[in-house]
């Protein structure tokens, strides 16, 4: 930094402090009082309060009133030969440690390309890597005992874990005579080594009772759910995928991979018969259609909506985009939040992304690449600590424009809440903002700014933020 910009800075920094103590309103406020518009987002809070706190450094997770973050433990194409459920392991009690509350591993039974494959080309849900067939005995990530570890590690640190689940599509079946087609398919999932789930085609579309249901992938065999063998061996029998999963293997809750391709009413019954948290990855940006599936699946879903306002917004350099629909703003208990993913990268500005999912409703999600190798894990940490034990209550969009975008958490149950500032221009900018908080000293909590402010009787402040970064501003 240069002396003159070094002089620049404190000079603002003391005529701040010497103006911020007044309650009298200077010009520059009486005109950010008089223009700004606040924006209330919801009615309620998005995740359930709990009285304890996380604190790096503990020896294991524990719940803030800011509520969880879910680890996707994995990206595409993880390190094949089966050491991946081991690697996760020696992870899961820093993750704790730095807040993240679930993690979420991939398909975790044997798929058609057996040692090869990523898990989405299901074969034998009940082959964890224990049965020698589709040319290896383990899977991709490991044998049933490592993953087995795995799990037990992860309830040791007071965390949960989700299985991702593939119900749309099978693959890897031996051909058969099909009757409703009148040529051969593969269909014939009889064999599997488990002696589980056993299926052929009348278990598949076309059969009996219909043609196709919502959506067919990558021409694999179609799963039909209304097929009892199916439900029974899916979600119904207390042996079945569902509830063997969640009652022997110890899994916590589901992702469910494609959802666009069945009814959300299958999601909605295996939810009821087998219960635990559940996710649906309905790749859409229509947030009515991310709503309407919610509701009818009774599950969360990946908020698609969010992900790409961010990205116009965050990497179009039109913050005022985040002023647009998105699922956490029709039903944060139902959004879940990321940034990056397995099947989509499309985000450059992603701290200021993790900043925003991280400081505001919903349920966010970090993904394994951005925390253990592309992003800063400390800024990551701090956001996390600041998400459990700040990001309380109804949201209120403060101020927006191209480059700015402000808004206010409005706290919970004693909790105070957060005002956070992103900043995607050139320069630091500072505003005068409202607050909730009344003649009260504060801080930003990120440490990008050294600011220590003051709020006002009326509870007005000016904040600032970094170049292309963000702060976070709550009561010491």
């Amino acid at each position: 930094m240069s002396c003159s910009r070094f002089l620049s800075i404190c000079m603002i920094c003391l005529f701040w402090f010497a103006s911020c103590t007044s309650d009298v309103k200077d010009e520059e406020q009486e005109n950010a009082q008089q223009n700004l518009k606040i924006i209330e987002v919801t009615s309620h809070d998005g995740r359930p309060f709990d009285s304890g706190a996380n604190h790096l450094g503990t020896r294991s997770y524990n719940g803030g009133p800011g509520g969880g973050i879910m680890m996707q433990a994995f990206y595409w194409d993880v390190p094949a030969g089966g050491t991946w459920w081991n690697t996760v392991e020696t992870k899961i009690e820093d993750w704790g440690n730095a807040g993240i509350e679930a993690i979420w591993l991939p398909p975790v039974s044997k798929a058609q390309n057996g040692e090869f494959s990523m898990g989405y080309d299901p074969y034998d849900y009940f082959d964890f890597g224990d049965y020698t067939q589709s040319g290896s005995t383990e899977t991709r990530f490991g044998s049933g005992s490592e993953l087995s570890a795995l799990i037990t590690e992860v309830h040791a640190q007071n965390m949960k874990v989700y299985a991702d689940i593939v119900l749309n599509h099978n693959s890897g079946g031996a051909l058969e005579y099909n009757q409703y087609t009148n040529d051969s398919t593969w269909s014939d999932f009889t064999g599997v080594a488990s002696g589980k789930f056993l299926r052929n085609q009348d278990d598949f579309h076309a059969n009996a009772i219909h043609s196709n249901d919502e959506g067919i992938f990558g021409g694999f065999s179609d799963l039909c759910h209304d097929v009892t063998n199916v439900q029974d061996w899916l979600w119904n029998r207390s042996d079945g995928v569902g509830k063997y999963y969640k009652n022997v293997m110890g899994f916590d809750g589901w992702r469910f991979d494609y959802v666009k391709g069945f009814s959300p009413g299958v999601v909605n019954s295996w939810n009821n018969a087998v219960g635990g948290f559940s996710v649906g990855e309905l790749w859409d940006s229509d947030v009515n259609y991310l709503d309407w599936w919610a509701t009818n699946a009774n599950s969360s879903v990946f908020d698609f909506a969010c992900y790409y306002k961010m990205n116009d917004a965050f990497d179009g350099n039109n913050l005022s985009l985040l002023n647009d629909d998105m699922m956490w703003k029709r039903n944060p208990f139902k959004a879940v939040t990321f940034v990056t993913n397995h099947d989509t990268d499309e985000i450059w500005e992603k701290m200021l992304a993790y900043a925003y999912i991280l400081t505001h409703e919903g349920y966010p999600t970090i993904f394994y690449k951005d925390y253990e190798v592309w992003l800063d894990k400390e800024r990551l940490n701090n956001l996390m600590w600041i998400h459990n034990n700040k990001a309380t209550g109804t949201t209120s969009i403060l101020y927006a424009d191209n480059d700015e975008y402000i808004a206010r958490r409005n706290g919970w149950n004693g909790n105070p809440g957060l005002i956070v500032y992103l900043n995607d221009s050139d320069y630091w900018k500072e505003r005068w903002v409202p607050t909730n908080w009344y003649s009260t000293k504060i801080k930003d909590y990120t440490g990008h700014s050294g600011w220590y402010p003051t709020t006002q009787g009326g509870g007005w402040v000016k904040i600032q933020a970094p170049p292309h970064s963000y702060s976070v501003w709550s009561p010491e």
